[in-house]
């Protein structure tokens, strides 16, 4: 599998340089988002720009990325998708649970937003 990983203090931005998240990839990308979280790192960004086709094993990567986020209190972020990519979240309905915007600087700036607000709330307490 290809990709890129880019660390940064708040979050991590993994870019995928495959142009399809099957089977063969899917394994793969888990571990990585499972190695990512396990760091303590708890916002994640993938970049899924070069990808063009994604199947169910390429979905259950997707939620595995969201899932570990959620539970360490961070935030997962989609960004890049194709129109086919973006059509299968909307038909498998993971359009309403994951947050996916168009380009990265976007997601970044929702990550800063959302860490702003974390510290908001914790000073408020």
């Amino acid at each position: 599998m290809k990709f890129s990983v880019d660390k940064h203090e708040k979050y991590v931005l993994i870019k995928l340089e495959e142009p399809k998240l099957n089977t063969l990839v899917s394994p793969q990308l888990k571990s990585e988002l499972i190695l990512t979280n396990t760091e303590g790192q708890r916002n994640i960004i993938l970049d899924l720009s070069a990808v063009k086709y994604v199947d169910s094993s390429g979905l259950s990567s997707i939620l595995v990325g969201h899932r570990l986020c959620k539970n360490s209190d961070g935030v997962f972020i989609l960004t890049g998708l194709s129109d086919a990519v973006s059509r299968l979240l909307s038909i498998s309905q993971l359009d309403t649970i994951i947050t996916a915007v168009p380009k990265v600087e976007e997601a970044i700036d929702i990550i800063f937003m959302e860490e702003i607000e974390k510290e908001l709330n914790r000073e408020q307490s």
